[in-house]
């Protein structure tokens, strides 16, 4: 059931009156659909950001501006503060056609202020309303009515800056109205405003650290760069970096935070106090870990000298976080705020680096999806990050109180992949419908209603089954009603890899030949990261032969940027993270099937999976790829939902000890012993190797010679 979400801004300057207007709206939210924002939003003028003290915008009351009045002092001039607020406001939405008819504003919007410390000042029914208690303003809220509730939505897309950043790429080309092409379009258009829980994730300001959880699609990038601009807005000196682990979200930051900072403060925002920053970095590309050893003078490891520290790939960028740690004993203050993007991709001696370079109090916003976690890392609590103070007490608990800010949010809805993408990409990342067994599985069984699904049947417990599903509320349904299920995601076998190399070129040519799809509406993912630049060379000439552009992301362009609107994209695992296409093909999709560390791999399958915004087609060949399509027959014969066991404390650490991160070094002595069973059995005697290390068809070779 709808009801009025209220945003709790920044209210440092008018603490008190803020809390009581909350406090008036608290006990009727049930009979109101729409949001009160407090502290929010900024204007940007000719003179820089301007601040509304609060905005009501519901579809009973319309459009309603508060000047919020803080102490006795009676003599302010609320009449002119109106003026101004209104004038402010009406100027911003005039710029929007969407609101406009007949060259006048289309939308009513009504000024009052809120005095409560304040006496025999109440006047109700003039242009200028002032109400100084809850009798007066609950009369005057019951005395309003929204004329024309069908700009509802466009105006909220406005005040939410969203309709600059979700501008839709030009398709006036388009000429067939059930096409690829219009699909998208409608799809684009459909994605309009924010939710409710991505209002508070933007604007509900922590005096400390506050973390942010959601699904790939959920907007946490957006969200990210609409908080920094709105923070950079009312806070011009604080200084503020952001940091990610996928070095296209750089491009991906400045274009965002510029949009919202015109916005906000009509101009270029001060980048002299804004860091888009990588987490490594280089001497070539500053870094929070590169500048963090220049300015403590302690030795800086790039990536091809940090393998030396650790045996086990993907582990690099954690040693060497721990070891700068290790050799600072005092750090001194660099940022006012400091937000991190990925979070899920970094260790917690990492995030512990962010959290001592700022100041008092620590604002620290770190957001993440576990699933996307490439190197199967999985996010401790935040009592284990951050550790305990002197009297051994912890840093940091992440608490929602109830009338403050948000602590910790979770965005429950996608908006990004539809249903039947999400659900099967859930499926096969965590092996549900695997003949041997699940692959991984959360350790906290509430995370599946966390991240929007409902149980049908059974107990979400330990050692009980259970039946999930999404609904429509977490993926709406615009994201699945455009196309068929089985054109919105495809599983192709192939014989071999040219046969895959015929059908995904002459797919991608279908797509922008008659399907009216854009080069930059399509991108190809290669899983295992170790051969895509080798493996896509087949794909990219056929197409060249065809006529059409591709490049391969961080090779043939920057590694900054991962879009060019001219070519199709190329790319491996890690460069596709943060990013999106309408149509994903995944190559090569065997790879994800079994083997070792194999959690890892079905988390690049479904990081992949959920690039897509519309449609996906899983390639590849052999057994593996026939396996791997078996899993996702399973999940269409179950309608999309999820039906399994959930695993025991025991059956959970067996999966981490098969599924684990493993050294360098036993993987040689596993491929070393491929072909010599009797150094393989020597090996797992003396415990060097573990039985759960080993290929399945080398145990089952094992198993028949004995």
């Amino acid at each position: 059931m709808s009801q009025l979400n209220i945003v709790r801004g920044d209210i440092k300057n008018k603490p008190e009156s803020s809390r009581q207007l909350i406090n008036f709206f608290e006990p009727i939210k049930s009979k109101f659909e729409g949001t009160l924002y407090i502290g929010y939003p900024i204007i940007g003028t000719s003179q820089g950001g301007f601040q509304i003290d609060a905005l009501l915008l519901t579809k009973e009351t319309g459009l309603v501006v508060f000047n919020i009045v803080e102490g006795t002092d009676n003599a302010i001039n609320y009449i002119e503060i109106q003026d101004e607020n209104y004038t402010k406001l009406a100027s911003k939405l005039l710029q929007h056609t969407s609101l406009t008819k007949k060259r006048k504003l289309a939308i009513d919007i009504k000024t009052v202020t809120y005095a409560p410390a304040w006496k025999n000042a109440n006047q109700i029914g003039e242009d200028h309303n002032c109400v100084i208690d809850n009798a007066s303003l609950k009369e005057y809220i019951e005395s309003l009515d929204s004329e024309d509730s069908t700009y509802y939505e466009k105006s909220l897309s406005v005040l939410q800056s969203i309709t600059s950043i979700r501008k839709n790429k030009s398709r006036e080309y388009l000429k067939k109205n059930s096409s690829r092409g219009s699909k998208l379009k409608n799809l684009e258009d459909s994605i309009a405003n924010l939710d409710s829980q991505q209002s508070s994730a933007v604007i509900e300001t922590v005096e400390g650290v506050q973390r942010i959880r959601g699904l790939a699609g959920s907007g946490k990038t957006i969200i990210l760069a609409l908080k920094v601009a709105y923070l950079h807005a009312k806070n011009p000196n604080w200084k503020i970096a952001v940091t990610f682990n996928t070095r296209s979200l750089k491009d991906q930051f400045r274009k965002y935070i510029t949009l919202f900072s015109y916005e906000h403060l009509n101009e270029e925002p001060n980048w002299d106090n804004i860091d888009i920053i990588h987490a490594w970095g280089t001497p070539s590309s500053e870094g929070i870990y590169f500048n963090l050893c220049k300015e403590y003078n302690i030795e800086f490891y790039d990536f091809k000298v940090a393998k030396s520290l650790t045996s086990i790939y993907g582990k690099e960028f954690d040693k060497v976080c721990e070891k700068a740690l290790s050799e600072i004993p005092e750090f001194r203050k660099k940022y006012d705020l400091l937000v991190i993007d990925e979070a899920q991709d970094f260790s917690k001696d990492f995030l512990k680096i962010c959290y001592n370079i700022l100041g008092d109090p620590k604002r620290l916003v770190y957001a993440y999806d576990e699933l996307q976690s490439l190197n199967t890392k999985t996010m401790a609590s935040p009592e284990e990050i951050f550790g305990n103070d002197q009297n051994g007490e912890p840093l940091v608990k992440l608490i929602n109180e109830e009338n403050q800010p948000k602590q910790d949010i979770i965005l429950y809805k996608c908006y990004r992949n539809s249903l039947e993408i999400l659900t099967t990409a859930h499926a096969l990342g965590f092996g549900i419908y695997r003949e041997s067994g699940l692959v991984q599985m959360f350790e906290n069984s509430e995370l599946w209603k966390d991240i929007g699904y409902n149980v049908l049947e059974g107990k979400l417990e330990e050692g009980e089954k259970v039946k999930l599903k999404r609904n429509s509320e977490t993926s709406p349904d615009f994201l699945s009603d455009h196309s068929p299920v089985d054109d919105l995601i495809k599983f192709e076998v192939f014989e071999n890899n040219q046969n895959q190399v015929d059908y995904v070129v002459d797919e991608i040519v279908k797509n922008i030949k008659e399907e009216e799809l854009r080069l930059d509406d399509i991108m190809v993912i290669n899983p295992n990261p170790l051969t895509t630049k080798s493996l896509v060379g087949a794909f990219r000439k056929k197409l060249y032969d065809k006529g059409i552009n591709s490049s391969l992301a961080g090779v043939t362009d920057s590694p900054d940027i991962f879009y060019n609107q001219d070519t199709i994209t190329f790319t491996g695992i890690y460069r596709a993270k943060g990013n999106e296409a309408a149509m994903v093909y995944i190559i090569n999709s065997q790879y994800c099937f079994e083997g070792v560390e194999l959690a890892k791999k079905r988390n690049i399958l479904f990081t992949a999976m959920t690039r897509s915004k519309a449609w996906v087609k899983v390639c590849g060949y052999g057994n593996d790829m026939a396996g791997l399509k078996s899993e996702f027959e399973k999940v269409k014969e179950n309608n999309f939902a999820l039906f399994f066991k959930y695993p025991t404390e025991e059956e959970r650490k067996h999966m981490n000890i098969v599924n684990r991160d493993m050294s360098a070094q036993e993987k040689n002595r596993i491929q070393k012993n491929q072909q010599n069973l009797g150094d393989l059995l020597k090996d797992l005697s003396e415990g060097k190797i573990r039985k759960e290390d080993i290929p399945q068809e080398l145990l089952d070779k094992l198993r028949n010679l004995l």
